[in-house]
């Protein structure tokens, strides 16, 4: 057991995984002195019970997880699209072998040389080829990936401009938006041609609330994500991290959607120039990678009073072209509109025979309107909000 503690510590490509908590306490077990038998024990439990709260019981499977996953030298040149060097590859391949050899331990063979004949808690055991795993993550790095973005697929910048994964992420689906289906449809082929290595287009989804523009954007991600799709959402304030967002994520096999969601601006608005130039496509724009959706209620993006209309026709010309140069700098642009009477009630409809809910025709049209009526109009945000009303009322 100590000799594979040693080997172990040898690792130099997959180095930082000595750092990951089952096998940290699976080392410290294997260190440990048989003889110190109440040492021993406690760091064999310690061991289990951190491989139980990463909720796999199974050591084989929780090993083949974390090394597909790992980010380090190798994986990285993978993804620039680069060959590794000969000795780097011959390096993976025996660390692969030590660290198959942690996979195939079985709770007999680390018990074995324990003096201690009371019961201990076991873990489950599974056939796993760590190579063959490996090597085919790597053929498919644009489907997988590596590190944080294998294992998760919505993100966000936080406060100190550092990209994190979305702990509780929307799960919507396509199937679950009603109607806005050539809408729909838009979006998924431009996002299915950045999958697919064609060009690509930024998509300013315009439009009334509740129309179902985000939970589109989000929906296709859902669909997508097992082929490589990932989700960045950047607030307005973020927008001039955007240039060095790009940087770190171009050289990222997998693609990415930069989501910006409920995007307008003041005319005298700073970011206004940020935006423009990220869409002009300037130097650290140009990813292959990378589109930009955004989201807004204003078709113009930019927010005018009344008052900002005065003036002479020379000036609310070149006020105009500005609103306007904005949106247009959108490959593609999509308008949302609010439901008529007959789209609510037909998405009322479906979604509450999707819910298995039993109701009158007449009724339901009737509370439907009157509910929408309440919510300031008819929307497929309102539809649903009505319906899952009705659900609770049932479950009462």
């Amino acid at each position: 057991m100590r000799q594979l503690s040693i080997r172990l510590g040898s690792l130099a490509v997959f180095r930082q995984l000595l750092r990951d908590p089952v096998i940290g306490a699976l080392r410290d077990y294997l260190r440990t002195d048989p003889g110190q038998v109440e040492e021993a024990v406690s760091r064999y439990a310690d061991f289990v019970s951190r491989l139980y709260e990463a909720g796999c019981p199974s050591l084989a499977a929780y090993v083949r997880a974390i090394v597909g996953d790992d980010e380090n030298p190798y994986i990285r040149t993978v993804g620039r699209g680069e060959v590794p060097s000969p000795r780097m590859e011959q390096s993976v391949r025996q660390e692969l072998q030590i660290l198959q050899t942690v996979a195939d331990l079985t709770p007999e063979v680390l018990r074995k040389e324990l003096r201690w004949e009371g019961d201990l808690p076991l873990f489950d055991t599974e056939d796993v080829d760590l190579t063959g795993h490996y090597f085919e993550r790597c053929r498919n790095i644009s489907k997988y990936g590596y590190g944080m973005y294998a294992r998760n697929r919505m993100f966000y910048i936080d406060t100190h401009g550092h990209i994190v994964p979305v702990r509780d992420p929307d799960g919507v689906r396509l199937s679950s938006l009603v109607d806005y289906e050539r809408e729909k449809k838009i979006v998924m082929d431009n996002t299915l041609a950045l999958l697919q290595g064609k060009p690509a287009a930024n998509i300013l989804l315009s439009g009334d609330a509740g129309t179902g523009k985000s939970s589109t954007v989000k929906a296709v991600v859902n669909e997508l994500a097992d082929q490589g799709l990932r989700i960045l959402e950047v607030r307005k304030e973020q927008l001039r991290q955007i240039p060095g967002v790009l940087d770190e994520l171009s050289g990222n096999p997998l693609k990415f959607i930069l989501f910006i969601d409920d995007l307008s601006f003041r005319k005298d608005d700073d970011d206004f120039s940020a935006m423009k130039a990220i869409l002009e496509g300037s130097v650290s724009a140009k990813s292959r990678n990378v589109v930009i959706y955004a989201t807004s209620n204003r078709r113009h993006l930019i927010r005018e009073s009344f008052s900002e209309r005065d003036g002479d026709d020379i000036h609310r010309n070149d006020t105009m072209q500005q609103i306007i140069s904005l949106s247009e700098r959108f490959g593609i642009q999509i308008t949302f509109q609010k439901p008529g009477k007959q789209t609510y009630q037909s998405i009322v409809r479906e979604l509450a025979d999707r819910a298995g809910l039993r109701y009158d025709p007449q009724e339901l049209q009737i509370r439907a309107e009157q509910f929408a009526l309440g919510r300031g109009g008819r929307s497929a945000r309102a539809a649903k909000q009505f319906v899952d009303g009705l659900i609770a009322e049932e479950g009462k």
